[in-house]
């Protein structure tokens, strides 16, 4: 196990979740001491957790989770992953790291310039920031904390499954998500794909962002 600080639980508390779809259950939101990175990240308890849970990193985006933003897929995949985390048994953990760990406002003004016709990655390149400055030590320490070392990781991004394989957490299966496509989307996801090998269909994006 790396050497990493050691976080512990700080406070339980039941929560009964409502989607504005009518999807609702309840979950047990965790919080912590210790975060390496200082943060207030949460873990949200789902379901019945079984040995070999089925657990989310889901990065925090206003636009998307709140406001229901078309231009990203974030807040479709945190609505699927909590019923589907549910269903099996597992762990959210909603990070605050919006942006790719940019922030809100940076995030924005990359915004800007894709309008202009730069893909997310090298809009965030020509604001002199990183393409994606996650990191997942803390989610490491959360999940050290709850008791997991080994879970099946629901998610379409390679990085976060070896970034916790370092880290010492046992990644046994990475399960993708859905593939929440829109017409203001489909480059973002098509980018995603082509620079950092997200489990998407790539062919497909490629014909609808060429029609």
């Amino acid at each position: 196990m790396p050497d990493i600080p050691t976080a512990t639980p700080r406070a339980r508390v039941r929560v009964p979740l409502r989607f504005a779809d009518g999807y609702g259950t309840d979950a047990e939101l965790v919080t912590f001491h210790g975060l390496a990175d200082g943060r207030e990240h949460l873990a949200v308890v789902l379901g019945d957790p079984g040995p070999v849970p089925l657990v989310r990193l889901h990065s925090e985006c206003l636009t998307g989770d709140v406001f229901g933003s078309a231009r990203c897929d974030c807040g479709p995949q945190l609505r699927e992953a909590v019923e589907r985390i549910t269903d099996r048994g597992g762990i959210l953990l909603y990070l605050r790291q919006e942006g790719r760990g940019i922030g809100l406002y940076n995030k924005l003004d990359a915004y800007a310039l894709q309008d202009e016709g730069l893909d997310t990655y090298a809009a965030n390149a020509a604001l002199g920031l990183p393409e994606d400055a996650r990191d997942y030590t803390a989610a490491a320490q959360m999940l050290t904390a709850l008791g997991v070392t080994e879970l099946d990781l629901l998610s379409n991004n390679p990085d976060k499954a070896d970034q916790l394989r370092t880290l010492g957490i046992a990644v046994r299966d990475r399960v993708p998500t859905g593939v929440f496509t829109t017409a203001h989307n489909i480059h973002y996801l098509r980018a995603k794909a082509l620079q950092t090998r997200h489990t998407l269909p790539l062919a497909e994006l490629t014909e609808l962002t060429a029609g």
